[in-house]
């Protein structure tokens, strides 16, 4: 099995406004997001890869035109924990590639979340 993986970034704040008033989540708050995608093949193209990273400059795009310096709360109809991101952005992905296997979206160095089928 062959495994490939890219990081992308942006920074968005969002509220997780249906929590106890006094979670500190449910205040208006940002952070510098990490999401990585991974992809899974049991072969490789003619070229040696299993999708070539170049190819992987939609996911770029999506994130830059729509997550980026954005509130998350006004972007997604979903409450937005790192949980919820990593499933759309996952299903996103899987529609311009077969090969996802798993993304990961980390809000803070020493949290991540991962959502895969």
């Amino acid at each position: 099995m062959f495994t490939i993986k890219k990081e992308f970034h942006f920074s968005a704040s969002h509220q997780l406004d249906m929590l106890p008033d006094d979670h500190q989540c449910a205040r208006l708050h940002g952070h510098n997001y990490i999401v990585e995608i991974v992809l899974r093949s049991n072969e490789v193209d003619e070229y040696g890869f299993v999708v070539d990273y170049g190819d992987l400059k939609p996911l770029k795009r999506y994130i830059d035109e729509n997550l980026d310096h954005r509130h998350l709360n006004d972007v997604f109809d979903f409450h937005t924990s790192a949980e919820n991101i990593a499933r759309h952005l996952y299903k996103w992905c899987k529609q311009q590639w077969s090969e996802t296997y798993m993304v990961r979206v980390s809000e803070t160095p020493k949290t991540w979340a991962e959502y895969c089928e």
